[in-house]
C-alpha cells in the first residue's frame, strides 16, 4: 500500500562558488546597521509531496528529482528531509 511524504529540499551554491546574490544582501544588511553579518549564501527551499510503498523509495525519488532538475549538482549542494504524511493513500 502506497503512502504520502513530505519532501523539504534545502540547495545552497558549493562554497567554491560565487554567490554575487548573497554578497549584494550582506552589503544591504551592513548598510541597514547588521555590522556583524558575514558569509551571507542565498539557497532556494523547496516543498513537495510523493507518493511511494516506502520512506526509502521516496527518499530515492526526491534524490533523483534534485540531481535531474531541483539542483545543478555541478555547482550546488543539495539536502532533503523526508517525512510520511498519511498512511494508506492509494496511488
Amino acid at each position: 500500500m502506497s503512502q504520502t511524504y513530505q519532501a523539504q529540499i534545502y540547495v545552497t551554491l558549493r562554497p567554491s562558488v560565487l554567490d554575487p546574490a548573497g554578497t549584494a544582501v550582506q552589503s544591504g544588511l551592513q548598510q541597514l546597521g547588521f555590522t556583524g553579518v558575514a558569509g551571507v549564501r542565498i539557497g532556494k527551499y523547496v516543498e513537495l509531496t510523493v507518493t511511494a510503498e516506502t520512506e526509502a523509495e521516496a527518499r530515492q525519488q526526491v534524490d533523483q528529482m534534485c540531481d535531474r532538475l531541483l539542483a545543478n549538482p555541478t555547482i550546488e549542494n543539495y539536502r532533503f528531509e523526508v517525512q510520511a504524511l498519511t498512511e494508506g493513500v492509494a496511488a
